[in-house]
Parts: structure tokens; C-alpha cells; sequence
């Protein structure tokens, strides 16, 4: 194979990356396990939907919605034991410790400063500004209509936040030590430097009036699909959830220690949104992370973007030694 076209570029021969859903392993054995791990992902979709679009408005509550993602993620980490899909994947006590430690960031430094100065902070001050008259249209619009948009929406400003992080330098200096991640985990989707975390996160839903309900279920399917960005179990995911959604093996391919195989796979829920744009690619790789697969330290995670933007610009604005001229 002489290399497979991505966009404009082509993915190499050599390239650590397996292309084609045709050459990815399955999961082998009886029907029952064949059959749960091909129709798992669905069904939990499904049941999740069904759940908030069902449950008393006294159920229906963020909290709730709390508990249940701390109940998956339980779940698939006991299936990351039980049905790793990769060995070299497998997570340590401490690798997991300092998981949970970036998981505590996100959940209170980032999330602090995404009240005060995230997108719907910034949306609100835009209104007031210019009296702006809110969407009230959109709660009109069906239930189940107004999570798909809510969540195609923000996935879709997600993908260009993503792939501006790989284009411009000043992003890509925040979003880097997310990249020395060597394995896909559960947990690993909160690994990375705060400012990366709280510019991901940034979206345009705070534009619109919608349902708290709609909301309940566009993140049922941030959870039902987004945690299968990072994870350690392999799924015989249907075509067609390939085709719409976003997967580990995607994931996987944007990690990989190929330079042009990580310029790939933005979004977060629809890979539709890559297809759409020419950067999907259908593949899985095993080998993850910058230099070659060094693990970066906490402490070089939390100071990457301001010691390597500062060495940036010295390299560019900074002042040149001047040439010394032999006499004559």
C-alpha cells in the first residue's frame, strides 16, 4: 500500500495507523458475547434517551444526570478490566490516581471558570449589549429535534475549536499535553492542560431558549457516544453507528504518533462532521502520543502552554545576537 489520501494528505505506508474498518480485529467468541458487544452501544443509547424523555420531572434533574455518568463510567472501567481492547492499554493505580486528579480540575476549576467567563457568559453579555431577542423558537421545535440540535450544534463548534487547536499555534499550545497521552482510558478525555479543557468546552448553545429536558438528552448523548472516544474495550460497533458516530478506533487514529493520522477525527460525538469536511479517517491505532510515546508530567501538563509560548517567542521576537563581520 503506497498511502491512503486524508484530506489533502496521504497517510503512509509506514504510518503506525491501521486504515479500514475491514482490517480492524473483531471481538471473537460465542453469540452472546459477539452479540453484546455489537448491540451494547445502541441499546445503551437508546435506554438513556428513553429514560429522560420518560422520566417524572422530579427524576429529571441535573443531579441525576450526575449519578448516571458515575455509574458508566464505573461500568466501562469494569469493562476495560474484564475486555481490554489493547494489553499495552491497560491502566495502573497510579495512572488512575492521576486521572482522577485531572477529572477533579475539570469538574471544579474548569467548570468555575466556565460560570464566569464561558460561552454563556460572553452570550449574556452579547445580548445585553445589543438587545438581542433570544430564540424562542426553538422551544417550540419537537423534544427529541431540539437535543439532536442542541448536540449537533455544540459538537459542531467543538469540531472547529478542535481543529483550530491543530492549525494555530497559539491554540495547539494548550491542547499539546493532551497529546502525550499513550493510551485511551475512560478518564483520559480530562487529561490535558485547564485552558484546553475550558476552551473545548466552549459553545454557542447559550444563543437559544431550550427545554432543561432537551438539554437532559442532548447529554445522554455526549454520554452514550462521547465516552467511547477514550476507552479500553473494543466494541463490533454497526456500520452505521461508525458512519454517524465517533469511536475509539477514530480516537485512537487522531492520537496516534502519525503526524498527518492526528490531523484527523475532531469531533467529539458526530464524525459525521469530519465526513462532512474531508477529515475523517476509518482506522485504529495502538501506539499513541507525541516523541515517540513519553508521558508527560502533571506538573510539565500545567505550565506546557506558558513555558513553551514564552520559549516561542523569544525564538521569534526576541533579540538577535548581531553576526560578527571577519576583518578584513
Amino acid at each position: 500500500m503506497d498511502g491512503v489520501r486524508v484530506g489533502n494528505r496521504i497517510i503512509g505506508a509506514d504510518s503506525p495507523v491501521t486504515v479500514g474498518w475491514e482490517n480492524i480485529p473483531k471481538v471473537e467468541g460465542g453469540p452472546f458475547k459477539r452479540a453484546f458487544f455489537t448491540w451494547f452501544q445502541p441499546t445503551m443509547l437508546l435506554a438513556l434517551v428513553a429514560f429522560w424523555y420518560y422520566a417524572p420531572n422530579d427524576i429529571a434533574k441535573a443531579s441525576t444526570a450526575i449519578w448516571i455518568g458515575i455509574g458508566v463510567k464505573l461500568f466501562m472501567m469494569a469493562l476495560e478490566v474484564m475486555s481490554p481492547r489493547h494489553t499495552s492499554w491497560n491502566i495502573t493505580w497510579k495512572e488512575l490516581v492521576t486521572d482522577l486528579f485531572y477529572v477533579g480540575i475539570s469538574y471544579t476549576l474548569v467548570r468555575l471558570a466556565g460560570k464566569y467567563f464561558g460561552d454563556d457568559a460572553m452570550i449574556e453579555l452579547i445580548r445585553n449589549a445589543f438587545d438581542w431577542s433570544t430564540f424562542a423558537w426553538f422551544v417550540a421545535l419537537p423534544l427529541l429535534l431540539q437535543a439532536f440540535l442542541i448536540s449537533f450544534i455544540f459538537d459542531f463548534g467543538q469540531y472547529w475549536m478542535h481543529r483550530g487547536m491543530h492549525n494555530w499555534h497559539p491554540l495547539w499550545l494548550t491542547h499539546a499535553p493532551h497529546h502525550y497521552i499513550t493510551q485511551l482510558n475512560v478518564h483520559k478525555g480530562a487529561v490535558g492542560n485547564p485552558v484546553e479543557l475550558f476552551l473545548i468546552g466552549l459553545g454557542i448553545g447559550g444563543f437559544f431558549d431550550f427545554l432543561p429536558r432537551a438539554a437532559l438528552l442532548a447529554g445522554s448523548l455526549g454520554l452514550a457516544v462521547g465516552i467511547y472516544q477514550h476507552i479500553n474495550v473494543r466494541f463490533n460497533s454497526p456500520s452505521w453507528w461508525r458512519f454517524l458516530f465517533n469511536t475509539t478506533e477514530h480516537h485512537s487514529v487522531h492520537h496516534s504518533q502519525d503526524y498527518e493520522g492526528s490531523r484527523s477525527n475532531y469531533s467529539g460525538t458526530w464524525i459525521i462532521i469530519d465526513r462532512m469536511f474531508g477529515t475523517c479517517v476509518d482506522g485504529e491505532a495502538e501506539l499513541l502520543g507525541m516523541e515517540g510515546g513519553r508521558r508527560m508530567s502533571v506538573g510539565e501538563t500545567m505550565v506546557y502552554p506558558f513555558t513553551e509560548g514564552w520559549r516561542s517567542f523569544k525564538e521569534r521576537f526576541g533579540r538577535r545576537e548581531p553576526v560578527a563581520v571577519p576583518a578584513e
